[in-house]
C-alpha cells in the first residue's frame, strides 16, 4: 500500500497514530471521493436525473469530505489530535448519509451499489482510526 509505504517515510516523530490504520484510512478516503465523484457523474447521466438530485448532492458533500480527510490525515507535522477527532467524525457521518442515499438506489443503479459499498468501508476505517486515537 503506497500511502503507508510513503507514511513510513516521515523523517519526525509520528505520535501514537498506529500507522497501518492510519495508511488504510487515508486509502479508504481518497477511494470513497473517486467513487463518489463517479456515481454523481453517472447519475447525471441516467434518465432519472431529478429523482436522483439527492443522490448526487450527497455524492458530491461526501466526495469533498474525503478528498479533505484524505488529505489531512496525509499530513504528519504538527498536527492537531481534536481536528483530526473532528474531520474523521465528519467524514464518518458524510459516508453514512451517502452511504444510506445510495443504498436506496443500488437495486436500480449499479454505481450506486458500488457507491455505497466504497461509503460503508470509508465510514468503517474513519471510526476504526478514531477508536484507535483514544
Amino acid at each position: 500500500m503506497k500511502h503507508q509505504e510513503m507514511l513510513q517515510t516521515y523523517p519526525g516523530e509520528v505520535g501514537t497514530i498506529d500507522q497501518e490504520k492510519l495508511a488504510a484510512c487515508i486509502a479508504a478516503c481518497f477511494e470513497c471521493a473517486q467513487v463518489c465523484t463517479a456515481c454523481a457523474d453517472a447519475c447525471l447521466a441516467e434518465d432519472m436525473v431529478a429523482e436522483l438530485r439527492a443522490c448526487i448532492r450527497t455524492n458530491l458533500d461526501c466526495a469533498d469530505v474525503c478528498a479533505s480527510t484524505g488529505a489531512i490525515l496525509s499530513r504528519q507535522t504538527g498536527g492537531d489530535a481534536n481536528i483530526v477527532r473532528t474531520i474523521l467524525e465528519a467524514c464518518a457521518a458524510a459516508c453514512k448519509a451517502c452511504g444510506d442515499e445510495c443504498a436506496d438506489h443500488a437495486e436500480k443503479h449499479e454505481h450506486c451499489a458500488v457507491c455505497a459499498e466504497a461509503c460503508r468501508r470509508c465510514e468503517e476505517a474513519c471510526r476504526e482510526l478514531l477508536a484507535a486515537l483514544g
